[in-house]
């Protein structure tokens, strides 16, 4: 019983890395003033199966993002040179976060913070210190919604393009309907002009 519990729990991990390794790997980056933290998840989200980008501040992760588009952006909520909000706020206006997921890292006192920061647009936040497992789920998560949305999202505009296309394509059949329409009644008014004009010359040899 005890090999056969080694050997399902080999095969078990086995799987689990099979399955990490199919995984897309997943663009971050994350913003955070305190370096040993930077370096810290850093190294544990890359052994996750993500490509960390790291910024000690907004104005750097900016700068990043100008070249580098992700597909989250971790912003720790302590840092100050560029508050976490208005960081937030200055990628997505600069129209360089994309379809990226936001997330707060926040400490346990800082409810109130995250609070302002989910109303402001964030679409999560973790608490720290949190267990990297259970995050490398939140996110991917996160971005899976956020794929799904934007599928949906692509999906209804080519169907407004294509109803606008239909549209248009009706609005010419109807033109042409109506033309069709316009040439008939000039052919029937010939017609029947030219036979009262055979009428008339036939009463005229009368």
């Amino acid at each position: 019983m005890s090999i056969f519990k080694r050997n399902r729990i080999r095969q078990d991990e086995r799987d689990a890395a099979i399955d990490t390794r199919h995984q897309r790997r997943l663009r971050l980056l994350l913003i955070d003033e305190d370096m040993t933290a930077r370096a810290v998840i850093a190294r544990r989200l890359s052994h996750l199966n993500y490509d960390v980008m790291l910024a000690e501040h907004g104005f750097a992760a900016l700068n990043l993002l100008v070249t580098r588009p992700v597909d989250i952006i971790l912003i720790d909520m302590g840092i100050t040179m560029l508050p976490p909000i208005t960081t937030m706020q200055k990628i997505r206006a600069s129209n360089l976060a994309g379809t990226a997921c936001f997330v707060m890292i926040a400490g346990r006192l800082d409810s109130q913070s995250v609070i302002g920061a989910l109303d402001a647009g964030a679409d999560d936040h973790v608490v720290k210190p949190f267990d990297f497992d259970i995050l490398d789920a939140r996110l991917r998560h996160l971005c899976q919604r956020a794929e799904q949305m934007g599928t949906l999202t692509r999906h209804n505009a080519e169907l407004d393009a294509r109803i606008a296309r239909r549209a248009v394509e009706l609005g010419e059949t109807r033109d042409a309907l109506r033309e069709m329409q316009l040439d008939r009644a000039r052919l029937v008014s010939s017609i029947q002009a030219l036979h009262d004009e055979v009428e008339r010359l036939q009463a005229a040899r009368v």
